[in-house]
């Protein structure tokens, strides 16, 4: 049986500038990102790979070819109809936690609920949070959080409206090897036991490892895919991109 596919692009393509000018950041990808697993994007700078990430997420808009959340074409949806789909569909989880100082951890992570003027699933915040192991942070606030706390209760606040995708940017980019260990950890956790799904951008071979499945750009082009990947087999596949650069 096929596996049902989360998240989509077909012939995508995105370009800055015009003439002389122009950047082709992405040439024709075509990708699909199954349901409950944990993607990793990788490429060298300038590869595409945040490009991708943020059409696939519907922050930017492509100059061609069709993304897909599940079966929603996003391409061509206007600012509204995305701005609903963001709130409701999709998770972020950015290298800055980008939690309110003033307001609680648990207040941070129920903003979106908040935001959207909905109720939270009592049962599945109480998962959430014995999952994340902030029980005993919910009332303080960022400034009395280490940073690795921090990107847990971002990451709880990415989960807690139970998308279909969760979009990670570097998220272990401002922590130091334990914490980001360990947020990285957690983002396995919730694909493998909160059925969620998790498409990482990172330029870390060992973050990358702890990913189901790692997927290669370079020059703005799908460039090989790794299942199983550990951080050797992370390099190897880096390695041969930076040698075809060479050629």
């Amino acid at each position: 049986m096929s596996p049902t596919i989360a998240s989509s692009a077909r012939g995508l393509t995105k370009v800055y500038g015009r003439g002389a000018a122009e950047v082709r950041a992405l040439d024709g990808v075509d990708v699909d990102f199954a349901a409950g697993a944990f993607t990793a994007i990788m490429g060298p700078s300038g590869s595409g790979k945040s490009t991708l990430m943020h059409l696939l997420a519907g922050l930017d808009a492509a100059t061609g070819g069709t993304v897909r959340l599940g079966e929603t074409v996003l391409t061509g949806l206007d600012d509204d109809a995305l701005t609903r789909l963001r709130r409701d569909r999709v998770g972020f989880v950015f290298q800055s936690f980008n939690l309110l100082p003033m307001f609680t951890a648990r207040q941070n992570v129920l903003l979106p609920l908040d935001l959207a003027g909905d109720r939270p699933d009592a049962a599945w915040l109480a998962q959430l949070v014995a999952t994340l192991s902030l029980g005993d942070r919910l009332e303080h606030r960022p400034s009395e959080l280490s940073g690795g706390q921090q990107q847990r209760v971002a990451i709880a606040r990415a989960l807690v409206t139970k998308p279909d995708v969760v979009f990670a940017d570097e998220p272990t980019g401002n922590l130091d090897s334990r914490a980001g260990a360990q947020v990285l950890s957690f983002l396995r956790r919730s694909v493998r036991e909160l059925d969620q799904t998790v498409i990482m951008v990172t330029h870390d071979p060992t973050a990358a490892a702890y990913a189901d499945r790692v997927v290669l750009l370079a020059d703005g082009r799908i460039a090989g895919d790794i299942a199983d990947p550990t951080p050797e087999s992370v390099l190897t596949g880096l390695d041969a991109l930076r040698q075809l650069e060479e050629v």
